[in-house]
């Protein structure tokens, strides 16, 4: 069966805290595990969510800060340790090359697993599958950092009152979908478009053009919202977004579920996040992350 979620490995931002580790998030997308911006102690986390190294088929990096990074060292080894059956691609910005190299190979070990390097220059199309696209779009961040987007291609949805009025039934339907048309019948005339489903995952920026196009249509948005309203100026200053403005970029761009996380360690409870970003007119369903947390994909319209 197909399984479609978030884990959320860790939510704090530069500094860890007792309740939140560093950042680390796996989406889970039918067979494939991607997992992004894996900080310290995240193959910790990942043994406390019953994550396994051979859950992994691409590894995505925003940045290289090392709450977003310094977990590779480790994440790589052990993929490399539990022979993992199947090569793993690693996306990050092309600039940071040298932190890659160095997280890598920052130990002695046996490298037994395909790891191909697939670093992220520009805007564009990373990878396509038979079931989804990834994108990367560049963020406004004080180091070079990329935000990353999932989209399922589009598909049809049968409409059966239409099917009986054309007397198709049974095998007959799914022939009509293989080959697009029955007996003069075209597949368009007894269906209509299904949207494929769309996940971003939006770390360390300012708000930018970027941060508007991964979010456009998403029905899971995972988005930082290191601080609070009050402190805009230093989100400003540091390169990041508060609740508010991450919850209007949701509201302005349809996203269905909004997920804040990547929380300041000057915060100790979460309870504001939600108020605020529920102030700033987001009315979808709404998920104040913690660790371990694990959060479906809404299902489709």
């Amino acid at each position: 069966m197909s399984v479609r979620e978030l884990v959320v490995l860790g939510t704090a931002s530069q500094v860890p805290t007792r309740q939140r580790n560093h950042n680390g998030y796996l989406l889970r997308w039918d067979g494939e595990g991607i997992l992004f911006d894996p900080g310290e102690g995240t193959q910790r986390q990942m043994l406390r969510a019953g994550v396994a190294a051979h859950d992994l088929h691409r590894i995505c990096v925003t940045h290289f800060h090392g709450d977003h990074s310094l977990g590779l060292a480790g994440v790589i080894q052990r993929i490399n340790l539990d022979k993992v059956p199947h090569e793993i691609t690693a996306h990050y910005p092309r600039s940071g090359q040298r932190f890659f190299e160095r997280l890598r190979y920052a130990t002695a070990y046996r490298e037994t697993v395909p790891l191909i390097e697939a670093p992220v220059a520009e805007d564009g199309v990373l990878a396509a599958t038979g079931t989804y696209t990834l994108e990367a779009r560049r963020l406004s961040h004080p180091v070079e950092s990329f935000g990353y987007r999932l989209v399922e291609p589009d598909g049809r949805r049968m409409l059966p009152e239409r099917l009986a009025a054309h007397g198709i039934a049974g095998p007959d339907v799914g022939r009509l979908q293989r080959e697009g048309s029955l007996g003069g019948v075209p597949l368009e005339a007894v269906s209509e478009v299904r949207r494929g489903q769309r996940f971003a995952f939006v770390m360390d920026t300012r708000l930018c053009e970027g941060v508007y196009a991964l979010a456009e249509g998403c029905d899971l948005l995972v988005i930082e919202s290191t601080f609070l309203d009050e402190d805009e100026r230093l989100a400003v200053e540091y390169g990041h977004l508060t609740a508010g403005q991450a919850a209007r970029v949701a509201r302005e761009a349809g996203a269905r579920h909004l997920v804040l996380t990547h929380f300041s360690q000057r915060y100790t409870e979460s309870e504001e996040f939600e108020r605020q970003a529920r102030a700033a007119g987001f009315e979808g369903e709404l998920t104040v992350a913690h660790d371990l947390l694990r959060v479906p994909v809404p299902k489709r319209l």
